[in-house]
């Protein structure tokens, strides 16, 4: 049997795969693999394994003749029409949990960038402008007993939550279901998104992307966060109206921003880069090998189970 790999992903799950006697064909190129390429080496694969860059669409799916597993090297899945894939009797799975650490640590990591200005202040060494400690120089704010607001309570919400807390932080949450173990464990409340965007000194999104949370904030929402508030957002690009965020941050009318992921990925809004008042990174939130391994490793397990008539580990 047959995996396609749509771009080099760590040895572990392409070992595993090879392991147990399958042909496994990886596109070496490092970049997305271009469209037309895409949609030819997909026709006789058994199974697939693809990167959120690869849209798995009706046209790509009625390619897939054999085709029974989509086994996506990404926690999100919002760039295969699962309900069509189900249709056609593909299997769809997904890698949660073993990247949950890596993207709430780096959610920590653009928090403290943003509310301490380390890019600007380590720019201003690197430009050898350091002339001394100074009393006004780069203030930046605490994270101890601020509000921290957890748009969606899920896990890597959760984890953030604990996070924030060990910093000396009170939390907020907005979520469609009552997360019981941070209210118990960490006093965390549950607001509607208004009162969340309003009350918080920090909003970090952890939302999937769907009809329901595109541009859900937005122009009629993202005026309601304080002058001091830094928003963070590790989940997806589409979840915020960057035209809005722009404008805000222009004309300061709140603290900072911290982005990993952005509305037309992989473009970066050019406005952004004239900005000092927000962290710019290149969609890093599960980079980290350990997380790398474990999602190529669950990805070649999802694949292993369902083509042995198995169900699958975490199927969507």
């Amino acid at each position: 049997m047959k995996v396609f790999v749509t771009r080099e992903i760590p040895e572990a799950g392409l070992i595993l795969l090879k392991k147990n006697g399958f042909e496994v064909d990886v596109y070496k190129e490092d970049h997305a693999i271009p469209r037309k390429d895409f949609l030819n080496q997909i026709r006789d694969c058994d199974a697939l394994i693809p990167l959120l860059t690869e849209k798995i669409d009706k046209e790509a799916i009625d390619k897939m003749k054999k085709c029974k597993a989509i086994a996506n090297y990404a926690v999100g899945f919002n760039n295969i029409d699962v309900d069509y894939a189900i249709c056609k009797g593909i299997t769809v799975t997904n890698t949660p949990d073993v990247l949950t650490d890596s993207t709430a640590d780096l959610v920590m990591a653009l928090v403290l960038a943003c509310a301490r200005k380390i890019p600007e202040a380590e720019k201003l060494v690197r430009d050898k402008k350091f002339k001394g400690w100074k009393p006004k120089l780069f203030l930046g704010m605490e994270l101890r007993d601020k509000y921290f607001g957890i748009l969606g309570a899920g896990r890597i919400g959760s984890a953030v939550t604990k996070r924030a807390y060990a910093f000396g932080c009170k939390i907020l949450y907005f979520s469609d279901i009552k997360n019981v173990e941070i209210e118990k464990k960490f006093g965390a409340k549950r607001v509607s998104l208004n009162s969340l965007l309003k009350e918080s000194d920090i909003i970090s999104i952890h939302l999937p992307l769907n009809k329901k949370t595109y541009n859900l904030l937005n122009e009629n929402n993202l005026h309601l966060l304080k002058k001091s508030a830094i928003l963070i957002n590790t989940a997806r690009g589409e979840i915020v109206d960057e035209k809005v965020l722009i404008a805000l941050l222009k004309e300061n009318k709140i603290f900072a921003a911290g982005l990993d992921v952005y509305e037309n990925e992989p473009k970066v809004n050019k406005e952004f880069y004239k900005l000092k008042n927000i962290v710019l990174l290149p969609h890093i939130g599960s980079a980290t090998i350990e997380a790398r391994d474990k999602m190529a490793i669950l990805a070649a397990k999802n694949v292993i189970a369902v083509l042995a008539g198995k169900k699958a580990l975490t199927p969507v």
